[in-house]
């Protein structure tokens, strides 16, 4: 296994906590919540349906089984679901199918390559953003539309959360510590992945 040094204090740019984890063996739209996950080095969340090396989202299967399982960890930032709250959707952590709903940090702004030490020793680095289908409708009525901001210049910008691939495997559970270092720049912002 690869060690991952800790981070130089400037690099560290902010610190969050984990609020809730989440995993399940199918491909259900939501996942359940666990009183405590296992990230795998290279593949995932131990027992998830999209734990893998390779692609495992079915319609990423379909189009190529051999690309790179750049969506390993979807986690969102609980502040959307306050958001969400406020316009009429009961949205609960694991609801949108991420595996680690976090607090305390903008998960959106950071560039593609951050990393995120989760707990005492698991390490996620950032791949791009979830790209929201139409299952988000299929959830709740008008919820896509919810999850999609605009930018400066009005161009769409998903806010369903990030994407990541995990780098050191560990145990994550709700109130651990999420650290995040930036990678050396220049920093490329996050796309859909």
């Amino acid at each position: 296994m690869t060690a991952y040094p800790a981070a130089s204090t400037e690099n560290v740019q902010q610190a969050g906590h984990v609020l809730a984890v989440a995993a399940s063996p199918g491909h259900a739209f939501s996942k359940e919540p666990q009183p405590g996950i296992t990230l795998v080095a290279g593949l995932g969340v131990a027992g998830d349906g999209h734990a893998g090396s390779t692609v495992q989202h079915r319609s990423r299967v379909r189009r190529d089984p051999t690309q790179p399982n750049l969506r390993q960890v979807h986690l969102i930032h609980g502040e959307l679901l306050d958001e969400l709250a406020e316009k009429g959707f009961d949205i609960a952590p694991a609801d949108l199918g991420e595996n680690i709903t976090t607090a305390g940090l903008d998960l959106l702004a950071l560039p593609r390559g951050t990393r995120l030490a989760v707990g005492a020793d698991a390490v996620v680095e950032i791949t791009g953003l979830r790209n929201p289908c139409a299952q988000i409708d299929d959830f709740r009525q008008g919820l896509l539309k919810a999850v999609i901001g605009r930018d400066a210049a009005g161009r769409p910008v998903p806010k369903a959360g990030v994407m990541g691939i995990v780098l050191a495997g560990g145990a994550v559970r709700p109130g651990d510590a999420v650290v995040v270092t930036l990678r050396p720049g220049p920093h490329i912002a996050l796309e859909r992945v």
